[in-house]
């Protein structure tokens, strides 16, 4: 028995998350991956599943996307798939879940037992996935609900290699003097912790992020540092207050603070970050040489 590898079933797997966790535990765990887009779930077997790691979501999507859409995939998919593991004798269910179900930015910082207030849609639905596993929850049926601000890494999209693709395109962006705090999380450090709360059978509510937040100035440093490229980041008259007039959104993401407090996740877990914001974006540049577990 000290030798039993416990099997996992992984949805979204093909994410940078998913890949990362894959690879790094492939050897730790017997991992079985599920694609509710290309595999069917009426022929889902999840007998002999130990633990599933549910990534697989409808996130934010720019150009919009339906009420019905986000609650189809991110509520109905989440709990049709924890209510056949649960059936099937599985004993732990891993939510992937957001700080979206918070609210939005925020001059105070979050932490597990922050109420939720979400505004859009996609942390909404994301609440609501949470709030429905909980009742799902059980003595055999442990679920760990975790919520993340931006994870970033090696393959990472959105908004967060839009700001590669700029720092690589221009030298001089307005950015200077930007003295904000984000919290971000590191897709090392964050499949550290689904490892630490699947090998301790945790369950609960437990919020990722990296050791300290950043100030946008200071990603860009960082993100130029990694490329081998310099930056100038100005400090523009005006261009703060024309930003939150013609781009509000763009404006909150670049100059608003979204803070995390997981001292009671690191109680909790006993846990360790083993890898700094710094050795995080150079490896969402470069790339990680993964040393397998």
């Amino acid at each position: 028995m000290l030798n039993y590898k416990k099997t996992i079933l992984l949805t979204g797997a093909s994410g940078f998350v998913g890949s990362y966790f894959v690879t790094k535990y492939t050897t730790k765990y017997d991992i079985k991956t599920f694609s509710f887009l290309k595999d069917d779930f009426k022929s889902l077997h999840v007998k002999d599943i130990d633990v599933v790691f549910h990534l697989s979501a409808l996130v934010h999507q720019m150009g919009g996307a339906s009420d019905a859409e986000y609650e189809r995939v991110n509520v109905t998919q989440t709990l049709q798939l924890a209510e056949r593991a649960k059936e099937s004798g599985a004993g732990q269910f891993i939510f992937m879940s957001t700080v979206k179900v918070y609210g939005e930015e925020s001059d105070i910082a979050y932490h597990e037992n922050s109420t939720c207030k979400p505004q859009d849609e996609y942390g909404k639905s994301k609440l609501r996935a949470e709030i429905e596993l909980q009742k799902l929850a059980d003595e055999r049926f442990k679920v760990a609900i975790i919520r993340t601000p931006i994870v970033y890494g090696y393959g990472v999209k959105a908004n967060i290699k839009s700001l590669i693709n700029l720092v690589k395109k221009v030298p001089i962006l307005p950015f200077g003097g930007i003295e904000n705090k984000r919290s971000m999380v590191y897709v090392g450090n964050l499949c550290h912790m689904v490892d630490e709360i699947i090998m301790q059978q945790k369950s609960g509510i437990f919020l990722a992020s990296d050791d300290k937040p950043l100030r946008t100035s200071r990603l860009c440093e960082l993100i130029a540092q990694s490329l081998g490229k310099k930056v100038y980041l100005l400090k523009l008259p005006f261009f703060e207050s024309f930003l939150q007039l013609v781009k509000p959104s763009f404006y909150k993401r670049l100059y608003g603070d979204l803070q995390v407090d997981n001292t009671q996740t690191k109680e909790m877990l006993n846990l360790q970050n083993p890898y700094t914001t710094e050795e995080g974006i150079l490896y969402m540049i470069k790339g990680e040489k993964i040393d397998k577990q």
